[in-house]
């Protein structure tokens, strides 16, 4: 269980921290305290959920490293039901009712289009997280070896597919060990 556990938690502070902004530009735009400390906490539990969530799913192999289009679809369904999450249960955190949005439909539809936004931006701060910390815990999780095998495999296929590209358009840039004068020389070869 712990093991899985350490798989859903890069996703879960990207979340999480995704949530705590949306508090932090509430109170920005001259929201109450009460009201964007309730509005970060009633948008981070979902969204970390969700965000460890997604770490499972990418963690178990369900989606292909690099690859955007999980991670949206992922996102077009998720990020709609936590904001409808959030607007609902701002209303009862503050000691009201439940107050969803009057038009749940049209709700959910501009919060799918905004999901868009959020996977890119999820998705990119998952991709630079997630290896340091598997890094950070592989050598007692099993899990998390795997799935960094996986990055592993996956940036020398970048690489490797990078340098054939450079070769095809002749920019291949040299090592700086191979522009120095005593590699060039013909002594030195």
């Amino acid at each position: 269980m712990r093991d899985r556990v350490e798989l859903a938690v890069p996703g879960a502070v990207v979340g999480a921290v995704g949530g705590l902004i949306a508090g932090g530009l509430s109170a920005v735009v001259g929201h109450p305290f009460g009201w964007a400390v309730t509005t970060a906490l009633a948008m981070a539990v979902p969204l970390g959920l969700l965000g460890g969530g997604y770490g499972l799913l990418a963690g178990s192999g369900r989606f292909r490293l690099g690859v955007f289009a999980p991670a949206a679809l992922y996102w077009l369904i998720g990020f709609p039901l936590a904001r409808l999450v959030a607007e609902s249960s701002t209303g009862f955190l503050l000691g009201g009712g439940f107050t969803p949005p009057a038009d749940v439909l049209g709700f959910l539809a501009y919060q799918g289009i905004v999901s868009f936004g959020w996977a890119i931006g999820f998705l990119w701060l998952h991709e630079r997280i997630a290896p340091h910390w598997l890094d950070h815990v592989r050598s007692r999780n099993a899990l998390a070896q795997q799935w960094y095998e996986r990055y592993v495999t996956h940036a020398r296929v970048l690489r490797d597919a990078s340098a054939r590209a450079r070769r095809r358009r002749g920019t291949v840039v040299e090592s700086p060990a191979a522009k120095s004068p005593a590699a060039k020389s013909p002594a030195a070869k």
